[in-house]
C-alpha cells in the first residue's frame, strides 16, 4: 500500500539506466511512495516509455579547480588510509598519479605530498568539508537546490556512488537536510576505487562481503546505515520477459546450432590485451587446434566503439560478432561513455547469449558472474606480467575482489598460451568441474535472491523514511 512518502532517484548513466529503468524498479518504486521523481543526467528523451514518473533532466556540474583540488585531496587521503595492506588502492595511487607540468598535474603531484601527512578519516572530512564549501555559490548548486525544495522529498536515492558531478547534488539534499543514499555500483568499487563522491546516509550493497568491506574502508560508517540488498543488474537474467529462443539467436548470428557456443567478451580499451586473447582463439580454430568444432561469437564493450577489433573482424571471416546496442545519447558529456543508453533488444541478446553459451571468456571483469549465474564455465586470460613485454593484467589477480576469485577456484585463470588452449579443450570435453565452486562464490558476491531485487531495494528505500 502507498504511503504519502516521495522519492528522487538519481540515474547518473548507462548502467544505471540498464539497472534502475530497464527492471521493474520504477514500477515497485511507484508502488511503495506516492510520487517517484527521476532526477536525470542522461536526456529526459531517453524515459520516454515511463511515463508514469516525473523526470528532471539536470544540468551537469562542470569541476572548476578548487573544486577538483579538494576532491582529488579527498580521494588520495583516504587511498593513503590504506594503501599498505591493499594492492589495488596502492594500484590506484599509482595509475593517479601524474608527471605532467599542468597546473593539475602539478597540483597532484603536491597533494600527493600533502597526504601522506593528512591521511585518515578525519582528513578525508575535513576534505569534504572543503569541497563542499566550494560548491556552496555555485549556480548550478542553487538550481538543485531549487529543484529539491519544490519536490519535496523524502529520500534521494543515488544509483551510482562515484561520479563526481553527483556531489554537488549530494550537498544539496544535505542543505536541506534530506535523507540519501546510495547504490554500490561495482564489486570491484570498495577495495581499489577512490573516495565515493561524498557521504551519505544510507549505503545499499550486494552482499554480506560488501558490507564488511563498507565498514572497513568508511570509518565513519556505522553498521545500521549499511542495507544488504542484492543488485538488479543480474535481475533480468531470472525474468522471463526477456531472452530468445536458441534457434532465433543462432539466426541472428548465422551459425550451426548444432555446434558448441564460445562467447568472447571484451572489456573497454583499459583491457589492452582483449585482442590477443581473442586472435590466440581464432588461431586455434584455424589451425584445428580444438577438440571439436565451435561457434566464436566475440561480444564488444557496450562503452566504446569497436574499432581496435576491426583488423581482427577482416582477418577471421569465421567470428561473429555482437555489437551491443547502446545508443550514445550526448557526446559533450564530460564522460561521454557514460551517455549510451542500453536497448531492452540488447539486454534479450545478452540473456540469450549467456543462457546458449558452453563457455565465456573474459579478462576479469564482472561478465563472469553473468556467466556463473547460467551455471557456464569461465576462462580467465591472464598472461601479462611485470617481466614480459604485454601489458600487465596478472597485477589484476591481487585485487581484493579478484583474490576471492583465485581462491574460490570458480573460473579458469590461464597465464599462458597452452594453458588457455589446454582449458578450452577440457571445458569443451565436458570435463568442467568447477559447479559447486561457482555456486558458492555467486553466494558470496551476491548474498540476497536474483528475484525481486527490485522489490526489495524499493522497500528497503520505504523503510529508511518510514
Amino acid at each position: 500500500m502507498k504511503n504519502n512518502k516521495q522519492i528522487g532517484i538519481v540515474i547518473t548513466d548507462g548502467v544505471g539506466f540498464r539497472n534502475f529503468v530497464a527492471t521493474d524498479f520504477l514500477k515497485e518504486a511507484n508502488t511503495c511512495f506516492s510520487k517517484v521523481v527521476i532526477l536525470s543526467f542522461l536526456p529526459e528523451v531517453v524515459y520516454k516509455e515511463h511515463d508514469y514518473v516525473k523526470v528532471i533532466e539536470l544540468n551537469t556540474y562542470q569541476e572548476f579547480f578548487s573544486n577538483w583540488f579538494f576532491r582529488k585531496s579527498k580521494e588520495i587521503s583516504h587511498l593513503k588510509s590504506y594503501e599498505k595492506d591493499t594492492f589495488g588502492i596502492r594500484d590506484s595511487l599509482s595509475i593517479n598519479s601524474s608527471t605532467r607540468m599542468s597546473s593539475r598535474g602539478i597540483a597532484t603531484r603536491f597533494i600527493y605530498i600533502m597526504t601522506s601527512i593528512f591521511k585518515g578519516e578525519k582528513s578525508v572530512q575535513f576534505f569534504q568539508k572543503l569541497q563542499c564549501f566550494s560548491f556552496k555559490r555555485n549556480k548550478i548548486t542553487k538550481q538543485y537546490i531549487d529543484i529539491l525544495e519544490e519536490e519535496n522529498l523524502d529520500v534521494l536515492f543515488f544509483t551510482h556512488q562515484r561520479p563526481p558531478y553527483i556531489a554537488p547534488l549530494v550537498y544539496a539534499a544535505q542543505k536541506l537536510k534530506l535523507k540519501t543514499s546510495t547504490f554500490i555500483f561495482s564489486w570491484d568499487n570498495l577495495a581499489s576505487k577512490g573516495r565515493m563522491a561524498s557521504d551519505f546516509d544510507y549505503y545499499l550493497v550486494w552482499s554480506d562481503l560488501m558490507k564488511n568491506e563498507l565498514l572497513e574502508f568508511y570509518k565513519n560508517v556505522v553498521s545500521s546505515e549499511v542495507r544488504v540488498v542484492g543488485t538488479p543488474q543480474f535481475e533480468p537474467y531470472v525474468d522471463k520477459r526477456f531472452g530468445i529462443s536458441k534457434n532465433d539467436l543462432c539466426n541472428m548470428f548465422d551459425v550451426n546450432e548444432n555446434l558448441p557456443i564460445v562467447l568472447f567478451t571484451c572489456n573497454d580499451s583499459s583491457s589492452v590485451n582483449d585482442p590477443i586473447y581473442l586472435e590466440k582463439l581464432a588461431q586455434f580454430i584455424k589451425e584445428n587446434k580444438l577438440v571439436k568444432e565451435i561457434n566464436l561469437i566475440v561480444r564488444t564493450s557496450p562503452v566504446e566503439d569497436p574499432l581496435r577489433f576491426e583488423t581482427l573482424k577482416d582477418k577471421y571471416d569465421f567470428i561473429k560478432w555482437n555489437y551491443p546496442l547502446w545508443k550514445l545519447m550526448r557526446s559533450n558529456h564530460q564522460e561521454s561513455w557514460s551517455q549510451r543508453i542500453p536497448s531492452l533488444e540488447d539486454i534479450d541478446v545478452l540473456k540469450s547469449l549467456l543462457e546458449y553459451s558452453d563457455l565465456v571468456i573474459n579478462v576479469l571483469s564482472t561478465i563472469t558472474l553473468d556467466a556463473f549465474i547460467f551455471n557456464k564455465p569461465v576462462i580467465n586470460p591472464v598472461f601479462g606480467n611485470d617481466t614480459n613485454s604485454m601489458f600487465d593484467d596478472q597485477k589484476f589477480l591481487k585485487y581484493r575482489h579478484l583474490e576471492y576469485l583465485v581462491n574460490s577456484e570458480s573460473s579458469i585463470i590461464v597465464k599462458n598460451e597452452e594453458d588457455y588452449l589446454n582449458a578450452i579443450n577440457l571445458v569443451l570435453s565436458g570435463k568442467d568441474d568447477r559447479e559447486i565452486n561457482r555456486d558458492k562464490f555467486l553466494k558470496l558476491e551476491i548474498s540476497q535472491p536474483l528475484k525481486k531485487t527490485s522489490k526489495r531495494i524499493s522497500e528497503t528505500l520505504l523503510d529508511i523514511v518510514c
